[in-house]
């Protein structure tokens, strides 16, 4: 059963990606949902075992996607910013996307 986060900590997390890294979060569902169209994308959930988006898609509809932290289940509130900057880099690897820094 996945780690599951204080309601608190979740509610944090999603304010802060949904209001600070919306670009980050379709990037990462382009890279890694089952469609390439992807046109926006917001943070609806997380657990320790990965994170939860909905997608919004070219042609007007939306889709629930979840990508697995890319090392593994995580327990410590920390431990989501690492995952979240990981499937960043990796979803700008695979998409052939320079990165940009990633500060704190």
């Amino acid at each position: 059963m996945p780690h599951a986060f204080d309601p608190a900590v979740v509610q944090a997390i999603l304010r802060h990606m949904n209001d600070d890294h919306p670009d980050d979060s379709a990037l990462i569902v382009r890279a890694f949902g089952p469609r390439a169209d992807v046109r926006a994308a917001a943070m609806t959930g997380l657990d320790g075992d990965g994170g939860d988006w909905l997608a919004h898609l070219a042609d007007g509809t939306t889709r629930a996607v979840r990508v697995a932290w890319p090392g593994g289940a995580i327990h410590e509130r920390a431990a989501v910013r690492r995952e979240v900057v990981a499937l960043y880099d990796a979803a700008c690897s695979r998409l052939g996307v320079e990165p940009r820094p990633h500060t704190r």
